[in-house]
């Protein structure tokens, strides 16, 4: 998706993002309160597919700014030299972990967002399903086609899924379960809210998604648990950054304040339980409390330096399951 709010503006950044569409407009809104003569152009779609369009522009960057796509994706775009380093004004209050190893920083972390599975309770009634409790209960034969979850080439959320299990369960443990679990796996979808949003709508018993979005729904009046799994959960950040080669420097650095600030991680919040400035997140209805404690130690820089094999090792294994690409 491609769209652009502030026709009036002097300068036009375009921004690739894998936010909700539903979220754009807030952000934008919010930002030109503080900056009206910057406007957005919008390149939108799921992490995977930002990602691989960053790359193959790599000679040639269309971007200015990388703004919402997942932290792994941003430390694989500045192994490649894609960033230009800039430090947002008050990125030393940011909680560790969430600007990289560099100084001054060549990305900046937004929020954090936690798998989790989606449980439909009048479906899963209805089917004789039992409650899963853990990532392990989903392998019993009893949910052979009642499980979806992101496919893990164009869903950042698919892509934490698989580099947590893979490192929860080690190499060959962690194929070996998804081996498993795909023997259960109805379809791979290419959003990672999808899997959450069709268990609420009941087209699906149980998905594979993450936290926020199921107590987005649940709130909303779906029938839905939201389980977070007894072995621990992957996470991931959302990130932002410049892309080298900008012709729009200051008004991208402008953006990157603005993506730090107070008051963009408190929007944050309202889509995300864990966000980059401490002390600013409040507590989210019908977010589990647990969650937290049940984040496995992630190594995002592992993640981002193994995408690729992992990638090709999944789509060689599973990817017949998979939607078609629209």
């Amino acid at each position: 998706m491609t769209g652009s709010i502030s026709a009036n503006a002097n300068s036009e950044l375009t921004v690739y993002t894998a936010l909700e569409a539903d979220q754009l407009k807030m952000y934008q809104t919010s930002f030109n309160e503080e900056y009206p003569d910057i406007g957005i152009k919008w390149v939108r779609d799921s992490t995977g597919v930002v990602t691989a369009k960053l790359l193959a522009e790599k000679e040639n960057p269309q971007a200015d700014v990388i703004w919402g796509v997942a932290g792994t994706s941003l430390l694989l775009l500045d192994s490649e030299g894609m960033l230009l380093p800039y430090a947002p004004k008050g990125v030393e209050k940011l909680s560790e972990g969430f600007k990289s190893a560099s100084n001054p920083p060549s990305w900046v972390g937004m929020n954090a967002w936690v798998a989790a599975i989606c449980y439909n309770n009048i479906e899963g009634e209805k089917l004789g399903l039992p409650k899963p409790t853990s990532w392990n209960d989903l392998l019993d034969s009893v949910y052979e086609g009642h499980l979806i979850m992101p496919n893990p080439g164009s869903s950042g959320t698919g892509f934490l899924d698989v580099s947590s299990w893979l490192q929860m369960f080690g190499t060959d443990g962690g194929w070996t379960y998804m081996d498993n679990l795909h023997k259960n796996i109805s379809r791979y979808t290419h959003s990672g809210s999808q899997p959450c949003k069709l268990a609420a709508s009941g087209e699906i018993p149980i998905g594979i998604s993450y936290a926020y979005r199921a107590a987005q729904l649940i709130e909303k009046g779906a029938p839905l648990d939201v389980i977070i799994p007894s072995e621990g959960v992957g996470w991931e950040l959302e990130a932002a950054g410049i892309v080298k080669g900008t012709k729009n420097l200051e008004s991208a650095q402008k953006l990157m304040d603005f993506a730090v600030s107070l008051k963009a991680n408190e929007m944050y919040n309202k889509s995300f339980a864990v966000v980059a400035l401490p002390g600013v997140a409040q507590p989210v209805k019908h977010f589990p409390p647990e969650v937290e404690s049940l984040m496995i130690k992630n190594d995002l820089a592992w993640a981002a330096a193994n995408r690729a094999e992992i990638l090709a090792e999944w789509t060689k294994r599973y990817d017949g399951k998979s939607e078609p690409k629209s």
